[in-house]
């Protein structure tokens, strides 16, 4: 039994749309309570179990080519109200704000607007609270690659150990705990290189539903597995 509590907790909300369907409403709707109701509570809910890392995938590099320019745009909105109205209460509450994924084929407003924020939180430590835009886990290999094929690091040196210094997650703990929700049962390329001794926890929640107390139970849940890192 593990008896413990995860340092890094990671999330793939999953069930907006579905949600704003099974509701009456616009998809958009499904998005807009998870921005301003759902993933708030969440992350006041880690920071009272005192959870030091949490990743939440916003967008992945397949939503950004295969969404509409209308729900996109939507979505590009939607962050920019979130960074705006939660700076001041990521400094109040000591979050330091980071982001992950090729930031570059975001808008450029929405790219500076991320770099603002990560400037102003970069000294808070209570909980560190990474957001996955344009995010995906082989991208983010391919990048990293990339990274070391443009540096004066010589390749015969590289080894498990010191790839992790080129992903977007530089420096970050590996997830103990990744949580889906929206019934489905995969990680989607999530995390692929950080998720190597993960534990999962599946919900069939749409996200909207998942509340602060189901949170608790994913915890819960965690704790009392056996985490045995292949020995």
């Amino acid at each position: 039994m593990n008896n413990s509590l995860p340092k890094h907790v990671a999330i793939i909300p999953d069930g907006n749309r579905r949600w704003a369907k099974e509701n009456g409403k616009p998809s958009m709707e499904g998005h807009r309570y998870a921005a301003q109701t759902t993933l708030p509570n969440l992350i006041n809910e880690l920071i009272r179990f005192n959870i030091k890392y949490f990743t939440f995938w916003a967008l992945s590099t397949e939503n950004l080519v295969g969404r509409s320019k209308e729900e996109l745009n939507n979505l590009f909105e939607l962050t920019r109200y979130f960074l705006k109205n939660k700076t001041g209460e990521f400094n109040k509450k000591g979050v330091r704000f980071l982001a992950i994924g090729d930031l570059s084929k975001l808008p450029e407003d929405l790219q500076k607007e991320i770099a603002k924020v990560v400037e102003v939180t970069k000294n808070n430590n209570k909980m560190t609270f990474m957001i996955g835009l344009n995010y995906g886990g082989r991208d983010e290999i391919i990048r990293a690659i990339d990274k070391i094929r443009n540096s004066k690091f010589e390749i015969r040196n590289l080894i498990k150990d010191n790839f992790g210094n080129y992903l977007d997650t530089a420096g970050i703990p590996d997830p103990d705990l990744i949580i889906r929700t929206g019934g489905e049962k995969r990680l989607s390329g999530f995390m692929l290189w950080q998720s190597e001794y993960s534990e999962l926890y599946f919900s069939d929640l749409l996200f909207p539903n998942f509340s602060d107390s189901e949170l608790g139970v994913a915890i819960n849940d965690y704790s009392q597995r056996l985490r045995r890192f292949g020995k």
